[in-house]
């Protein structure tokens, strides 16, 4: 087991609207501790105390070892967060990246680099942003070529070309899902808690409506979960995965309809919120193979543009 002190190199932190995470990691990225705080979050961050609830977090660390770099990615640089780090534009690779930080002093003295947030000025009919996902596709790597999507609630597909994130898009998939399953006719059919378990049946049957269709209408699609309980071919405790299969579904169908890939395109899944799976299984529905990006990838993303400083 590597020695904390002796190994430890800098902490990230992946700062998000509802939790925090830290990770204190050496060099080359290994992680030698974490923490992760549900109730961390930037929404629940009140009176500005962001550089309490940041110590709160990692001062424990700072104690122990002294001096090292802080990372800090994701919605804490947004307008609602501790400092507004405006964003880098695309065309951007981690020296662009690099270029846009801001930098803070922490009680202990360490440095507290504050990463920037990507903007593609050429989407349309606004510029397109993201906080973080950036971070997590230069980790994923910027040598080739390729098409990725990042699941989440704000999913991002975006395309790495000539070294560098040249454009993305953003589809509110994860936010519509949650809506549908907690404030629709959806959520009185499927009625109480989900017990964790997923129905790939189910799930993949609500995909294949989608994909097999040659017009895919996601208006009349989505009624089908209640239809399909009617007629007896849905239960309750099943119509969440099938929702699930239908509107990841049509993000991929509506991304395809926008250029992002053509059958037979090889692309990455960058992310690791849980949902990586069901972006796996979707894609060979549209004719696509898949690679999944490790679990690391924001971690060696923020090394990566920290060390172009």
């Amino acid at each position: 087991m590597l020695d904390i002190e002796e190994n430890a190199h800098a902490i990230v932190v992946d700062w998000g609207t509802t939790s925090l995470r830290a990770y204190l990691v050496t060099r080359k990225g290994f992680v030698l501790a974490e923490k992760e705080t549900e109730s961390g979050g930037i929404q629940f961050i009140t009176n500005g105390r962001f550089e309490e609830s940041l110590m709160e977090a990692v001062g424990g660390w700072l104690d122990r070892i002294g001096k090292i770099p802080v990372i800090a990615l994701g919605m804490v640089t947004s307008r609602n967060g501790w400092v507004e780090v405006p964003y880098a534009s695309c065309p951007a690779d981690a020296q662009t990246l690099a270029k846009g930080t801001m930098r803070r002093t922490l009680p202990n003295g360490s440095d507290l680099i504050l990463l920037p947030g990507l903007t593609d000025p050429a989407a349309s009919p606004f510029p397109d942003v993201m906080r973080g996902e950036e971070t997590q596709i230069v980790g994923f790597g910027l040598a080739d070529d390729i098409t990725l999507v990042l699941p989440g609630t704000h999913s991002k597909w975006a395309r790495v070309a000539d070294g560098a994130i040249a454009s993305f898009q953003t589809f509110v998939t994860g936010e519509l899902y949650a809506l549908l399953t907690k404030h629709s006719f959806i959520a009185r059919s499927a009625g109480g808690a989900v017990d964790g378990a997923a129905n790939w049946d189910v799930f993949n049957r609500g995909a294949r409506l989608v994909a097999e269709s040659r017009t895919p209408v996601l208006l009349s699609q989505l009624f089908s979960a209640r239809t399909g309980m009617l007629a007896g071919e849905l239960r309750a405790q099943d119509i969440r995965d099938y929702v699930s299969g239908l509107i990841i579904a049509h993000e991929f169908a509506q991304a395809r309809e926008r250029g992002w890939f053509v059958s037979g395109d090889h692309i990455g899944i960058v992310g690791n919120d849980g949902l990586n799976e069901r972006y796996a299984r979707v894609a060979p529905l549209f004719g696509l193979s898949a690679a999944q990006g490790a679990d690391d990838v924001v971690i060696l993303g923020a090394l990566e543009i920290a060390s172009n400083l």
